[in-house]
């Protein structure tokens, strides 16, 4: 019997589109020799890209399986923040593929986290002592990159499945005067504030800005970037007060997802953001603000958060679906 091809792969945000492949039939599917990424601007469509990618690989496959930010409709995948609008039988047809499956991509980072290694993880805060007593478990994914990802992981014995979500453009819910302020500033520009509109890249510098606004003075256009550094350099009280407040906002959300879910088992923090803003989450803020969920303050206490810091945890998450569908069906 031949091998079969390796099934192409791909995680596409709102900044890059990573591409790799993966064999189904190893343990650890995701071949990371073949990881390659690129511009989303660069091309008009997901299917140029990903030939784009075949082309440079000297490769060819006959499935994919391709993570995005933004929500799965039938045929149709609307990017959230850029500018693809993606058909699944078009991209198919125009790759030559005989099957294609499309999944959001905090649906693929839940389905990477049983690959995990330990190397790939850090513990923030305590590390935790709930234990339900159930074999089955709840576990919440979520985190900031170009926008702010939610998913739930259930394991029901030897199985794991995830839930959906697009938790992130749930409603901000403000805890402090101060943050009050912050959602009348941020309310003339969206009227509907969601928490996206904080927790992710872009949030930053609303939060930058409101607070400039906030405090009577004009705001510097700063990049996400450079306004992380000058809050590490400390160099900017205004961007120190932005990270402080994005860090305590991201810490509410996350206890947020574990009252939604019944996460009792824990909180995997994902997204682009997360390695960079490590020094961040490992002060008090984060927990704090985590715990901070009133009568549950006890129970809170005992859910684990972990960051984690996987290179590709995208990519790791979509071999890990290719690897059970083709599985299933006696491919690999």
């Amino acid at each position: 019997m031949s091998t079969p091809p390796p099934a192409l792969l791909a995680d596409i945000g709102g900044t890059n589109a990573r591409f790799a492949l993966a064999d189904a039939q190893a343990a650890m599917p995701l071949c990371s020799d073949s990881i390659r990424d690129y511009r989303v601007r660069d091309f008009d469509s997901l299917a140029a890209a990903a030939q784009r990618y075949l082309s440079d690989m000297g490769a060819s496959a006959q499935r994919a399986f391709f993570a995005v930010a933004g929500r799965v409709d039938g045929d149709s995948v609307r990017m959230t923040n850029h500018h693809w609008h993606v058909s699944l039988k078009q991209t198919q047809a125009d790759l030559g593929l005989d099957a294609l499956r499309v999944i959001n991509d905090f649906y693929a980072l839940a389905m990477g986290v049983p690959l995990l290694g330990p190397e790939s993880l850090i513990p923030i805060g305590p590390a935790g002592t709930t234990d339900s007593g159930r074999c089955d478990k709840v576990w919440a994914v979520l985190g900031p990159g170009t926008g702010l990802g939610w998913a739930a992981l259930m394991q029901f014995g030897d199985h794991y499945h995830v839930l959906e979500t697009e938790g992130g453009h749930m409603g901000f819910a403000p805890r402090s005067e101060d943050e009050a302020a912050l959602l009348a500033q941020l309310h003339v520009r969206f009227v509907r504030v969601s928490n996206e509109r904080l927790v992710c890249g872009a949030g930053l510098c609303n939060i930058h800005k409101a607070l400039a606004a906030m405090a009577g003075a004009p705001a510097e256009e700063l990049s996400p970037e450079q306004i992380s550094s000058a809050a590490r350099e400390r160099s900017d009280p205004l961007c120190v007060k932005t990270l402080e407040t994005f860090i305590r906002v991201f810490g509410a959300v996350a206890g947020d997802a574990v009252l939604g879910f019944g996460a009792w088992d824990g909180v995997y923090l994902a997204g682009g953001l997360v390695p960079h803003l490590l020094p961040w989450l490992q002060g008090p803020a984060f927990r704090e603000r985590f715990e901070d969920k009133g009568r549950f303050h006890d129970a809170m206490r005992r859910v684990p958060t972990t960051a984690i810091i996987h290179p590709q945890p995208g990519l790791l998450g979509a071999a890990a679906v290719a690897q059970r569908h083709l599985r299933k069906r006696g491919l690999a």
